[in-house]
């Protein structure tokens, strides 16, 4: 008879935690791009990008029809990173802080 291994217990929380730490220890833009290609597939790419397309869109005021008419996204879409905006866990603002062009010395 063949011997079966024994199921691991999953551990969502942990396994979310082991992929941040993953993102976290890649250094440049092209390793990340690297990694989520390995890792995703060509939809969820796009959904992905997707979300991150309309989060300047959002942070503008622009409504979620125009977003759909100017990016394609869904309005669904579009309402589902509105609410991560507003009540998420704060990932979006991170990203975006993280991703903030600094002020040149003319523009101040």
């Amino acid at each position: 008879m063949k011997i079966r291994p024994v199921p691991v217990e999953k551990d969502p929380q942990a396994d979310l935690a082991c992929l941040a730490r993953a993102f976290a220890g890649l250094a440049s833009a092209e390793q990340v791009t690297a990694f989520l290609r390995d890792l995703c597939t060509p939809a969820e790419l796009e959904a992905l990008s997707d979300r991150w397309k309309v989060v300047p869109l959002l942070k503008q005021g622009v409504p979620y029809r125009e977003i759909h008419e100017l990016t394609g996204v869904s309005v669904t879409t579009t309402g589902r990173v509105a609410r991560s905006l507003d009540h998420g866990h704060g990932g979006y603002a991170a990203a975006i802080a993280a991703t903030a062009t600094p002020a040149s010395p003319e523009s101040e």
